[in-house]
């Protein structure tokens, strides 16, 4: 199998998973609930977000369309990036990490893309599919579904701490999809390993 064929596949499979979870997620849970996976701390905990990576945000209805915009022009980059790497050869490891980035980046621009046109609300049921009175927006101002939240460590700051003294700490506090979890792998192997990836490549 080609290398160009093994990429495709990859970012495909990422694809496939993020989505048919966050599918399962919006169509079976409401905002805020959670199943409990491992114990205290591995949760499957729905919330969205109008922004971007682990629930950071941009302002408003500007915010999020330019958001998009930014995500949709990030992708072409990546892919011709990727296209880039495929002609020299590139080293397996670097073309399967940007394809992780770019599949993560695909998969959550689908959300913000199309789940607002849809997706009913999943405020107070299941979000429906498709459902009789449209959408609950636009296109491109859809919400992003996340799922995985792993507060690992949850206690408090000492009272002596300069940080937030008696307040609680908890880690790892940001909540997110698979996505995110591609995108975020696929930058820290090209950041740990850049020296062995980029050999010989011009």
């Amino acid at each position: 199998m080609s290398s160009g064929k093994k990429a495709v596949l990859f970012i495909v499979l990422i694809l496939v998973l993020d989505q048919a979870l966050k599918i399962w997620v919006k169509t079976n849970m409401v905002i805020g609930q959670e199943i409990v996976l491992f114990g205290n701390w591995g949760i499957l905990h729905f919330i969205e977000n109008n922004g971007m990576a682990f629930g950071m945000e941009m302002g408003g209805r500007p915010g999020k369309l330019i958001l998009s915009i930014f995500r949709i022009i990030a992708i072409i980059g990546i892919g011709w990036f990727l296209v880039s790497l495929l002609k020299k050869k590139a080293s397996t490891g670097l073309v399967l990490s940007v394809c992780a980035i770019m599949a993560g980046a695909i998969g959550n621009i689908i959300d913000s893309a199309f789940y607002g046109m849809i997706f009913s609300e999943s405020f107070t049921q299941p979000a429906v599919m498709f459902p009789p009175g449209g959408g609950y927006s636009s296109f491109l101002h859809g919400k992003v579904v996340d799922m995985f939240y792993f507060p690992v460590i949850s206690t408090y700051w000492p009272d002596w701490s300069p940080f937030r003294p008696g307040e609680q700490l908890i880690f790892f506090r940001p909540v997110f999809n698979i996505a995110d979890s591609a995108i975020t792998c696929g930058v820290f192997a090209i950041v740990l390993f850049q020296k062995r990836m980029f050999k010989g490549i011009s």
